[in-house]
């Protein structure tokens, strides 16, 4: 490992510290050592890299990362997914603990934290079980796992349908300061549902999940911990009725945030006219309407996080009929194109307010002292070309599974080069 590197002549963007300028950043011994070091004394042994026309961010950090081991690395490792985290351009990644056995206990936490030691890819940090066995019958024991690091606790993949047992693990939490997340669909609203119920369901002859599945669950997450003054995250946010409960309740200064992905900003319901099951996810694909208020919700700060929700499935399992393949899709190597397309260059967000919501507030809701460039702090860096054309096809994947929607697509931008604790881990 080189002990210092040189990141010379690149704009550096980093919202923490409210920098976006061209500028030189001196890594020292995994730290962040200076920016633009004019008069400081350069190491002899110095990696110089040059950044001319490149986008330099801090690491960027997703908060929602499917690694599905264990019980299913057929179709994701943590080795594998954190290889596609550093590809993509992460550096630091949560991933929910619907796996099997799920995330409830010291051992699942710890086997975690050792898979991840052992790829040496991006940072990996484990949320826990709200429930025992994400059952939604009994509240894991969130102290004892929060001590063993996990960073969130979440029933990721299913909603508590138990209010009374989310109000008494928003209170739990609450001692520790930890965020409870959320996956926001009423069961009985959303059984058997295949996409998003509207005109194109109708249309197709699919059942469909309503808009209001998700409606209904977060205004009853947010009174929960408006009651009890907890925070309270809401994963993956697809419906203009969740946003609009959301932005009330920071007018209230009711401690939500949430968080959208980029499917569902850059792709509708339309898209299951196909039958492709690789636009099946939940959340569902939504309307225009939809995704209309989910943008103007990343606009206006209602919204404050883009995570992948990546969601890897085995081939043989994923192509299959619309109806029985299973719910989501790979998101870590496309997102930073996407995003750059869809908000950057549109006009919607700067580079600052895109890197902010995908490096600075991911890490503040985690808890993690992650997401800036500020001297001192871990050197975890992302290089982005935000000109580089390429198509994104299944020879450039890193995951182990390919169930992408985007794959054939012709692209603009990407990450480069990704760096952790100061070591160069990912280069294009």
């Amino acid at each position: 490992m080189t002990s210092s590197i040189l990141l010379e002549n690149g704009r550096v963007v980093d919202p923490a510290q409210k920098i976006d300028r061209i500028a030189t950043i001196l890594v020292v011994d995994g730290k962040i050592s200076l920016i633009d070091p004019a008069d400081a004394q350069i190491p002899a042994d110095v990696q110089r890299i040059d950044a001319t026309g490149k986008i330099v961010t801090p690491g960027l950090v997703d908060m929602h990362v499917h690694l599905r081991e264990p019980g299913y690395e057929e179709a994701e490792t943590v080795a594998t997914g954190s290889l596609a985290a550093l590809a993509g351009g992460f550096t630091s990644i949560a991933c929910p603990p619907n796996t099997n056995p799920p995330i409830d206990t010291q051992a699942q936490v710890s086997l975690i934290r050792e898979l991840a030691g052992s790829a040496r890819h991006c940072n990996v940090y484990p949320m826990c079980c709200i429930s025992k066995g994400r059952k939604g019958e009994e509240l894991a024991e969130l102290g004892v796992l929060f001590e063993s690091g996990a960073v969130a606790c979440s029933d990721d993949g299913s909603s508590v349908e138990d209010a009374e047992l989310m109000r008494r693990a928003l209170e739990y939490c609450q001692m520790f300061n930890k965020a409870v997340l959320c996956h926001e669909e009423s069961a009985p609203l959303a059984k058997s549902g295949v996409m998003h119920e509207g005109r194109v369901s109708n249309l197709l002859g699919l059942r469909g999940i309503p808009a209001v599945a998700e409606d209904i669950m977060v205004t009853r997450d947010i009174a929960l911990a408006e009651s009890v003054g907890a925070r309270l995250h809401i994963m993956h946010v697809s419906s203009a009725g969740a946003i609009a409960s959301i932005r009330r309740a920071k007018e209230r200064r009711v401690k939500v945030t949430a968080e959208v992905t980029p499917h569902h900003l850059t792709l509708t319901d339309e898209e299951l006219r196909s039958f492709d099951s690789n636009f099946k996810m939940n959340p569902p694909l939504r309307s225009q309407r939809h995704v209309q208020a989910c943008l103007d919700a990343l606009v206006d700060g209602t919204i404050d996080v883009i995570a992948t929700d990546h969601a890897p499935h085995a081939a043989e399992k994923k192509n299959r009929e619309i109806d029985v393949a299973p719910f989501g899709i790979i998101g870590l190597e496309s997102a930073v194109p996407l995003m750059i397309e869809t908000l950057v260059d549109s006009g919607l967000l700067t580079w600052s307010q895109l890197v902010e919501k995908m490096a600075l507030n991911p890490a503040r809701i985690l808890g993690i002292d992650k997401g800036t460039l500020l001297p001192g702090k871990d050197a975890d860096i992302t290089v982005i070309d935000p000109s580089l054309e390429w198509v994104f096809t299944v020879s450039e994947l890193h995951s182990k599974s390919f169930n992408s929607p985007y794959l054939g697509r012709k692209m603009k931008g990407r990450a480069v080069m990704t760096i952790v604790d100061g070591e160069i881990r990912y280069q294009l």
